[in-house]
C-alpha cells in the first residue's frame, strides 16, 4: 500500500544539540553583548540542518501489513510490517500500531524493523484480551535522516478487522486428541456395555468387576455368579449456562473469567457431542442474552462456537432468578446443567443459591467457579505493616464467606467445581465423565 502523508520533526539528537547550544549562546550574549546576533544565527542554522536532514532522508516507497483476519482470545498471533525505501536508512525504522482495546488494553504496540530479503520487516506478537471484532486501526513508521537531526514519518489508516473467537486450543492439543481416540464411549455407533444406567444383559462375573453389579437371583438360580451390564446413557441434554455479569468479566491472569469459562465449556461440549449427548449454551446477565437450541453431533460444534462468541461482557449484576428460570422453562426433561459464575460476598450470592436450589429439584447441577488466587495471596502475605494486616484479615474473611457459600451449595445437592483457571477445563471434563458413568443425567 502507498504510504500516507509525509511528516517530519526534530529528533532527540536535535533537541540535545539545541539544549547544549543554549548556554553557549547565553554566555556569548553576556560576555559580548554586541554579538547577540550569534544566538538566533545558531538557532537558524540548526533549523536549516534539520530541514536538510529531513530532505535527505530516504523516502518510503511501499508499506504493507500482514495480519490474520481471525484469532482466538488469549492466543497470541504475529503481525508483520514490510517497508521498502528508496535508499537504506542510517538506522532501523521504528513502527507503531493503533489497536482496538480487544486486541490490547493499552491500545498500541511498537516495534523496530530490520533488513530482511531486500526489504525492511518488523514482527510483533499480539494477544487478544476479549472476544468480538477488534481492528488494527492505523500504522505509523518513522526513520531518521543521515545526520540524525530529523525524523521522517508516514502514517496510514488500515481499519484491518480481526474476528476474535473463543479459544478452543485444548481441543486441538495432542493430549486431548489422544484421549478422544482412547475413549471407551461415543466413538462408534454401537451400544456400549459395562457402564451407564440402562440394563443391557447378564455376563459371567469376572475378578475385578464391581461386586455391586452381581445379580444374586440369577446367580442363585444358575449356581454361578452373573453380573449385570448396562448400556451407557446417550442423547442426554447438557446445558452450559454462563453468568455474563460484572464479576465474570473481571480478568484473571489477563483474560476475563467468562472467556476462560467458555474455553472449558466448549472443551467439555465437544466430548459430550461425541458421547452422543445434546448440548445447549445459555448466557444471561440482568436478562437472558444468548440461548441456542440443543445441537447434537460434532458436525454442529461450530454452532456452539458461534453462539459462545456472542456472549457479551456486561458491567451489571446478574439476575439469577430470571436467567435460570428462563433457561429451566426451555428444558423438557431432566438435564445436566453446568453453571459458570462468580460471587464476591454471601449477600450477593443469596439469590444465586436460591435459584440453584430450585434448579436442583429437577436437574443435575454442576456449579463451576475459579479459585481466587489473588485473594489467597493477600491472605497469606507477610504482615509487614498495619495495612498488610488489614488486607490479610479482610482477605481471610472473604475467603471464609466464600467457602460457606460453596458449602451451602453442596448441602443443596449441587456439585461444586472450584479450581485454578488453568485446571478448570480438565476438572469439568472429569466431572462430566463421572456423571455420565454414573448414569445420573437422564
Amino acid at each position: 500500500m502507498t504510504p500516507g502523508p509525509l511528516r517530519f520533526y526534530p529528533s532527540p539528537r536535535a533537541a540535545l544539540v539545541l539544549a547544549l547550544a543554549a548556554p553557549v549562546a547565553l554566555l556569548i550574549g553576556a560576555l559580548q553583548p554586541a554579538a547577540w546576533i550569534i544566538a538566533p544565527a545558531l538557532g537558524l542554522a540548526l533549523l536549516l540542518l534539520v530541514l536538510a536532514d529531513a530532505f535527505l532522508a530516504p523516502a518510503c516507497t511501499d508499506l504493507r501489513l500482514i495480519a490474520p483476519v481471525d484469532a482466538e482470545v488469549g492466543a497470541p498471533f504475529t503481525v508483520t510490517l514490510l517497508a521498502d525505501f528508496a535508499a537504506k536508512p542510517p538506522t532501523p525504522p521504528h513502527a507503531a500500531l493503533a489497536l482496538d482495546a480487544r486486541l490490547d488494553p493499552t491500545g498500541r504496540c511498537e516495534f523496530a524493523l530490520t533488513p530482511e530479503h531486500g526489504a525492511w520487516s518488523g514482527h510483533t506478537e499480539i494477544t487478544p484480551a476479549r472476544r468480538g471484532t477488534g481492528a488494527i486501526a492505523r500504522v505509523w513508521l518513522r526513520w531518521p535522516g543521515p545526520l540524525g537531526l530529523a525524523m521522517r514519518q508516514v502514517s496510514r489508516d488500515l481499519a484491518h478487522p480481526i474476528a476474535i473467537r473463543p479459544n478452543i486450543a485444548p481441543i486441538r492439543s495432542p493430549a486431548f486428541q489422544t484421549f478422544l481416540r482412547d475413549a471407551q464411549t461415543g466413538l462408534i455407533a454401537r451400544r456400549i456395555r459395562g457402564e451407564g444406567a440402562d440394563f443391557e444383559a447378564l455376563a459371567d462375573y469376572e475378578p475385578g468387576m464391581d461386586r455391586r453389579r452381581i445379580d444374586w437371583k440369577s446367580s442363585a438360580r444358575h449356581a454361578k455368579l452373573y453380573a449385570r451390564e448396562y448400556e451407557s446413557e446417550r442423547n442426554n441434554p447438557v446445558v452450559f449456562a454462563f453468568d455474563c455479569g460484572q464479576a465474570m468479566c473481571e480478568p484473571i491472569d489477563g483474560i476475563a473469567r467468562i472467556d476462560r469459562a467458555v474455553t472449558a465449556a466448549l472443551t467439555t461440549a465437544y466430548v459430550a457431542l461425541r458421547e452422543g449427548d445434546r448440548v445447549m449454551l445459555f448466557g444471561f446477565a440482568a436478562h437472558p442474552l444468548v440461548a441456542t437450541p440443543f445441537v447434537s453431533g460434532t458436525r454442529n460444534f461450530h454452532r456452539l462456537q458461534r453462539a459462545a462468541a456472542e456472549l457479551d461482557y456486561r458491567a451489571e449484576e446478574p439476575n439469577f432468578t430470571l436467567g435460570l428460570a428462563t433457561m429451566a422453562a426451555r428444558l423438557q426433561r431432566r438435564a445436566l446443567v453446568v453453571v459458570f459464575s462468580e460471587f464476591t460476598d454471601p449477600t450477593s450470592a443469596e439469590l444465586m443459591v436460591e435459584a440453584l436450589g430450585r434448579l436442583i429439584a429437577r436437574h443435575r447441577v454442576l456449579f463451576v467457579t475459579m479459585a481466587d488466587t489473588e485473594l489467597a495471596g493477600l491472605a497469606d502475605a507477610p504482615a509487614t505493616d498495619l495495612a498488610a494486616v488489614a488486607r490479610a484479615v479482610t482477605a481471610t474473611t472473604l475467603a471464609r464467606q466464600r467457602a460457606l457459600v460453596l458449602e451451602k451449595l453442596r448441602r443443596l445437592g449441587v456439585s461444586v467445581i472450584e479450581a485454578p483457571h488453568e485446571a478448570i477445563d480438565t476438572r469439568l471434563l472429569d466431572s462430566y465423565l463421572s456423571v455420565k458413568r454414573a448414569g445420573s443425567i437422564g
